[in-house]
């Protein structure tokens, strides 16, 4: 069918025109589709080592290396992973860039569906289910994830939740029920620590960036509120005068 419909009568019919025709095309989409699972948050109560046992959480359920990943500091609150969002997506790139492709890939998942704080969680990260490709970058497939947690602010407790994410092109019929099951087990380990004293329903600060807030004297980590009590980086004592 002609791209002008317009009808003319034979005497008044034109030459025909190079372009007017219609033509053949081939048709391209593509669908990413991105989703997470959180446990409840369980609390811990402070003891040395607290890092190292984030990470013995995963045992039993990552696949190969698992990472820790600090906060971001909170002038980079704003960093997320979308290449439309310039400069955002260049400090995120940045800041991440020693991180394991493995461990940036669960960020990405996991930011793109709001599921994280990155700027007040501290989180261990790997992959759960699925392959890696040759240059070490998780295949669609795949599912990723691990532990993330905070420091109470109030208590100095630290509180963790099990957390999965997975997506982008394509996803397999069976991956929620794998996650599920992954979730179920990580959070199983946060309940087996030997410090957790049990589930608990906390609501997490949300940094008041530009408000202030106390510099972490054993870190340098900058808290974001003038009233915290212990750091969310490393869990000491903030110092005040």
């Amino acid at each position: 069918m002609p791209l002008f419909g317009k009808t003319r009568k034979p005497a008044d019919k034109p030459t025909p025109q190079p372009g007017l025709q219609e033509v053949s095309s081939q048709e391209f989409s593509l669908k990413l589709t991105y989703a997470a699972k959180s446990s409840e948050l369980v609390r811990l109560k402070a003891a040395p080592g607290a890092m190292a046992r984030l990470i013995r959480m995963l045992d039993g359920y990552v696949q190969g290396h698992s990472e820790l990943v600090e906060p971001l500091p909170v002038e980079l609150s704003g960093a997320a992973p979308l290449i439309a969002r310039l400069p955002d997506s260049a400090e995120w790139l940045t800041y991440h860039r020693t991180h394991l492709p493995v461990t940036r890939q669960a960020l990405m998942v996991l930011e793109l569906v709001d599921a994280i704080d990155p700027v007040f969680e501290t989180m261990a990260l790997g992959l759960l289910d699925g392959e890696l490709d040759t240059a070490g970058y998780p295949e669609f497939n795949t599912i990723v994830g691990g532990v993330a947690s905070h420091w109470d602010e109030t208590t100095g407790d630290m509180i963790v939740r099990a957390i999965v994410g997975w997506g982008g092109k394509g996803v397999r019929g069976g991956t929620d029920r794998t996650a599920a099951r992954l979730l179920a087990g990580l959070f199983n380990n946060i309940q087996a620590d030997s410090q957790a004293v049990g589930v608990v329903s906390v609501e997490r600060p949300v940094a008041a960036i530009g408000q202030g807030g106390v510099i972490c004297p054993h870190c340098g980590f900058s808290s974001g509120h003038e009233r915290s009590f212990y750091c969310p980086k490393c869990g000491m004592r903030m110092l005040r005068e």
